[in-house]
């Protein structure tokens, strides 16, 4: 059956006709040094950008692929020895037509006018930096890597922007400094770059190269070339970062006691090259990071929950082997983290950067002791070497060390990509292999992927085999099921020209198969979607057929002791999603399941609505809640969660977070006051809460101030 599989997904991928024509070669722009810099204001009176030709060929992508812009753009290049200025000039005939509701750090930019700008300094066709804003110059900036399979967004790069608008549209000055940037120690510099221009009311979506449907702007390969650099140094500054941290705990439940709370610490990041970067952590402390999303699990398998600590998330795309999401080598919540209780790090340290055609991380970190937490250190070595034109071979080395005892993990990962497969469309091979060494486990210790994607716009194929054994044991990563896994999609999006309708969205097969470690078959889900489609105001909406198989070896407790018996299930159920445009002052979405459920029936609703008053303030909340009736029993479960965010200016913002379910009965509340005095320095103020719901009593509060500032 796998064969007959893998050949009919190769006979899918090549009837499918090209629907573009073979990308040309990339254009240039030329930056010009200049003596005097720009004053970055927003205001383009410089004398230094006439000494820049611009970029203005700007080709839609959206709506109506490879016409020129309906509104006009340019782009101008300037640098001196410190830094990299870029001037944008977004001209609009409708300016007060422009969608501009954030201020805030890292905002939601696909819901805004905007403008991104991405840089492959070291001309490697697959990594680079993105840099993001708005009209109301607003940032945002992630760090990307593998052509955009991953990108970083809580990477803070120290650069700066200032915006105007006026009749003529929306302007803006960025201030790139090279020290924020990591590139080649050679005199004479060739960088990709590209750009993109969001125009949110038309959802018109414009760029300088590589405008087919079939790439992102994070695909580099496709990038044109920044040319004109020469003898710019990076320099050899050694950051500093200290931070002190001060507040209390105070407890009430299960009895009293309060604890005052202080910290100090120390982040280092040093240019060991021009390429490398060496970062250290002393005393490492995450107070100021959002409490995660309590969810409740009706499923067998343990929850995955994202990293949103700032240390793990820069450089994270390096550390990753290509198992594509679970199971992983290495999670870096591992570390510090045991049962959502925090472990102290005692310091740690991390080289992330490039030597030659190699992408190299090494990450050190020695964690202390905390109740049955021995004290413990993490190591992880990771290297990728380009080939080809986009594609890459890897390896990775974790080790885990206690007093007596170590787990180890290795693995080997390639990706090939090619991006003019009949035309200008996109063909990925790759796979990934791993093995731990666990004293007291041997055999059966390895778990490995292959995979065929073919994700284009028109055509998006994807077939994958998986296979994790029982043995597999990555402490420092994560596991979410064993056994062997096969996944076969196929999805075909026609752009019909209907008035109103801009793409509609057919799946006529979408397969998860698995097989337990005895290779009998274990569980599968089958979904049909008939129909889907999107609608020119943005508008989203899709209807799906879904049919499950489940084979449960033991009675499952699937909520507060109502059972579900062993045996095979098989069932049915229906799905309907719809979404509106989120860049419209008030949107929202909501998600329906209806059917069959092991031995009786399931409703699911989910629903969300966003409020964008202004610029200033959004209120956010999302309620999901099942109604499920077994032969065993009948519960029903609900989940609440609400932001309020309000931004003062692009440098203050604060944000207050609540949520609930019915089976803690616990309210969570976290407020979090940012403040930046400089660009790179940071205040946090910082409270969280828990009540417990049922006696509505407050259970425990923590208030902490933390102040962390960047000397140079």
């Amino acid at each position: 059956m796998c064969k007959r599989l893998i050949i009919l997904s190769y006979l899918l991928v090549l009837d499918v006709p090209a629907i573009s024509q073979t990308t040309p070669p990339p254009s240039s722009i030329t930056a010009v040094r200049i003596e005097t810099p720009p004053m970055v204001d927003g205001v383009m009176d410089d004398s230094c950008w006439r000494l820049a030709t611009p970029v203005t060929d700007f080709k839609q992508r959206e709506p109506k692929e490879g016409l020129p812009a309906t509104e006009r753009t340019e782009i101008r290049l300037v640098y001196d020895d410190r830094a990299l200025y870029i001037g944008v000039w977004c001209f609009d005939t409708e300016p007060h037509k422009l969608v501009a509701n954030e201020l805030r750090r890292d905002f939601s930019y696909a819901q805004e006018d905007n403008i991104e700008i991405i840089f492959d300094t070291y001309r490697d066709l697959r990594n680079g930096f993105l840099f993001v804003t708005n009209p109301n110059g607003a940032r945002f900036d992630a760090l990307v890597t593998d052509e955009g399979k991953n990108v970083n967004e809580n990477w803070n790069g120290v650069w700066d922007v200032r915006t105007q608008t006026n009749s003529e549209g929306w302007f803006a000055e960025i201030e790139t400094p090279f020290s924020t940037l990591r590139f080649p120690d050679e005199p004479v510099q060739v960088w990709g770059v590209n750009f993109e221009r969001n125009i949110r009311r038309k959802r018109e979506q414009v760029r300088w190269q590589g405008y087919s449907r079939n790439y992102e702007l994070e695909q580099l390969s496709k990038a044109g070339l920044l040319l004109g650099l020469r003898d710019i140094h990076r320099g050899s500054t050694l950051e500093v970062k200290p931070y002190v941290s001060g507040g209390y705990q105070q407890n009430v439940l299960p009895e009293k006691s309060r604890t005052i709370l202080t910290k100090a610490g120390l982040d280092l990041k040093y240019p060991l090259t021009q390429t490398l970067t060496l970062d250290v952590t002393f005393n490492t402390d995450f107070a100021q990071v959002e409490a995660d999303r309590a969810q409740i699990n009706l499923t067998r398998f343990p929850l995955f929950f994202p990293e949103k600590r700032d240390f793990f998330l820069e450089g994270a795309g390096t550390f990753d082997l290509n198992f594509g999401g679970r199971p992983l080598l290495f999670y870096s919540r591992r570390i510090g983290l045991s049962n959502g209780e925090q472990i102290p790090i005692i310091a740690g340290a991390r080289v992330v950067g490039k030597v030659d055609e190699y992408d190299i991380g090494v990450l050190d970190m020695q964690t202390g002791k905390k109740g049955n937490e021995p004290t413990t250190n993490y190591a992880v070595v990771r290297v990728k070497r380009s080939i080809l034109n986009e594609s890459y071979v890897g390896m990775m080395l974790v080790n885990k060390q206690v007093s007596g005892g170590y787990n180890r993990g290795y693995g080997a990962d390639a990706d090939l990509r090619f991006s003019n497969i009949l035309g200008s469309n996109v063909l990925e091979v790759g796979g990934a292999f791993a093995g731990t060494i666990t004293p007291g486990l041997s055999g059966e210790n390895l778990a490995y992927r292959v995979y065929v994607d073919y994700p284009n716009d028109f055509v998006d194929h994807f077939l994958g085999f998986r296979d994790v054994q029982q043995n597999f044991n990555p402490e420092v990563g994560f596991v979410s099921r064993r056994g062997k896994q096969l996944s076969w999609a196929l999805r075909i999006a026609p752009r019909p020209g209907v008035p109103g309708i801009r793409r509609l969205v057919f799946k006529p097969v979408d397969v998860e198969y698995y097989w337990d470690i005895n290779n009998v078959p274990e569980s599968a889900l089958w979904e049909w979607r008939p129909l889907g489609f999107t609608t020119e105001s943005g508008e989203f909406f899709e209807f799906n057929i879904q049919r499950t198989f489940d084979r449960l070896d033991a009675d499952f407790e699937v909520f507060n002791g109502v059972i579900i018996p062993k045996g095979r299930h098989h069932y049915t159920h229906y799905e309907i999603q719809f979404e509106t445009n989120s860049s419209r002052l008030l949107s929202g979405g909501v998600f329906y399941n209806w059917g069959d459920y092991y031995t009786g029936r399931r409703k699911a609703l989910y629903a969300s609505g966003t409020l964008k008053a202004n610029r200033h303030l959004s209120l956010s909340a999302d309620f999901s809640t099942n109604r499920i009736e077994l032969l065993r029993g009948s519960f029903t479960t609900r989940e609440l969660g609400a932001w309020i965010g309000y931004a003062f200016s692009t440098l203050l913002d604060t944000r207050i977070f609540v949520q609930w379910n019915n089976k803690d009965q616990q309210v969570n509340l976290n407020f979090r006051l940012h403040w930046i005095p400089k660009i790179g320095s940071d205040v946090f103020l910082v409270l969280n809460a828990l009540a417990d719901s049922s006696h509505w009593r407050n259970s425990q509060t923590t208030m902490l101030i933390k102040v962390a500032y960047r000397v140079v």
